[in-house]
């Protein structure tokens, strides 16, 4: 293969690194990109991985012997979020660049500790935002920056997930908050680094509130798992992981290795995170944010408002409804204190998050490609992002609102 090619590994071959970054990104950009190694600390797995996605790669349960022999310039770390910062710290050390899913930490510690290394190896950290490059959001970003509606003043951000893919969190390693941190930090990692760049600022001030109201010891029963379950007749959330090979190849076979179950109930009593979260955010410019996350509404989306001195932004993202809504478009309205409106359609583009995926992995891999929005994100607007997270869940478990600068310092 080209020599001139940007060397990358994943490691993590679970559905986000085998599917977008071991399989889609060196598609998206194959004169760029070589993929070189998977890693995953589960060998089934990670045979898996490899052989969809071919057996020239080197393959190792041990990243380090992988990193030896692969010799990446890039490591993708698509492990379980807690393990992130152990991996981009070494990664670094180790001479290389680092692209991560999101968030990129868990706590305001580990954050610390990959803005330190990346200070001293002088190594680049990009965190994986996509939805920095969906169409809608650039455009959203561009209206605010024109000054269309003067000084923004506050905003309204509120996220839905439906019972489909909000459920999924809870059957998941995330629904624990020593592992995703809850999803205050893990889900709405996206919401605050959109928001914190949209704003053009930093989050000074967070008050959040967070419980849980549908899931865990909410249910009227309970199993281990979806498969066997006694109840799968009468369980809104029951998942038949035999429907997809997808699945089934990536973590039912994998599970007799580790006992790390795809499918598990929904309703497991120990579950930590919150499914109904609401923050409040304050913003070193005046710009005062009320945030909204709710993991088990009949619809999918969010809803937007940006408010200013001479005018509002609004927009509604429709991702899944049981009624007639848009699709593969997006209707951003523009309203002047005048009593104007401008009518703004966007439409989606090809590939995950609306368009987002495919463009991302050029913006990261494509030497040439410009950057005029500032779409692409290191480690300090992860760790924005984060910190923002960390905030609201430490101000929901207190009752009192939380500093940033007080987590940067430690």
């Amino acid at each position: 293969m080209a020599t001139n090619k940007r060397r990358i590994a994943v490691v993590g071959t679970g559905h986000r690194g085998t599917g977008t970054w071991a399989g889609d990104a060196p598609a998206t950009c194959a004169d760029e990109v070589e993929l070189v190694g998977l890693s995953d600390v589960n060998v089934a797995r990670l045979a898996v991985a490899q052989r969809r996605l071919g057996p020239g790669l080197v393959a190792s349960t041990d990243l380090s012997e992988m990193v030896a022999e692969a010799k990446p310039h890039t490591l993708v770390v698509c492990t379980r979020d807690d393990t992130h910062a152990d991996i981009i710290v070494k990664a670094l050390e180790d001479g290389m660049d680092v692209v991560t899913e999101k968030p990129m930490a868990v706590t305001a510690e580990q954050v610390r500790r990959i803005l330190d290394a990346e200070a001293r190896t002088g190594r680049r950290v990009d965190v994986a935002f996509n939805y920095r490059f969906a169409p809608t959001s650039r455009k959203i970003r561009e209206l605010l920056a024109s000054g269309r509606i003067g000084r923004i003043t506050s905003c309204d951000f509120h996220w839905y997930l439906d019972t489909t893919h909000g459920a999924d969190y809870f059957r998941r390693w995330h629904a624990y908050k020593r592992f995703s941190g809850s999803l205050f930090v893990h889900k709405a990692t996206h919401h605050f680094d959109l928001l914190n760049w949209w704003i053009d600022a930093d989050p000074v001030r967070v008050f959040g509130q967070g419980s849980l109201e549908k899931y865990g010891r909410n249910g009227p029963f309970r199993s281990r798992r979806c498969k066997g379950c006694p109840h799968a007749d009468e369980c809104e959330f029951y998942l038949d992981m035999s429907t997809s090979d997808w699945l089934e190849d990536l973590y039912e076979g994998p599970s007799a290795e580790d006992g790390y179950f795809r499918d598990a109930c929904v309703y497991r009593e120990d579950i930590d995170i919150y499914d109904t979260m609401t923050a409040a955010i304050l913003y070193d410019n005046g710009v005062q944010v009320s945030y909204s996350l709710n993991a088990y509404m009949p619809i999918e989306g969010s809803h937007l408002a940006f408010n200013g001195t001479h005018g509002r932004i609004e927009c509604r993202m429709y991702e899944k409804q049981a009624f007639d809504a848009p699709k593969g478009v997006d209707e951003i309205l523009v309203l002047g204190t005048d009593r104007s409106v401008e009518r703004i359609r966007v439409e989606h583009g090809p590939g995950g998050h609306f368009g987002g995926d495919p463009l991302l992995h050029k913006a990261l891999f494509t030497p040439e490609v410009d950057d005029p929005a500032g779409q692409r994100a290191g480690a300090r607007a992860g760790a924005m992002s984060v910190l923002t997270g960390v905030a609201a869940t430490q101000s929901a478990e207190t009752g009192r609102a939380v500093m940033i600068a007080d987590l940067l310092k430690g």
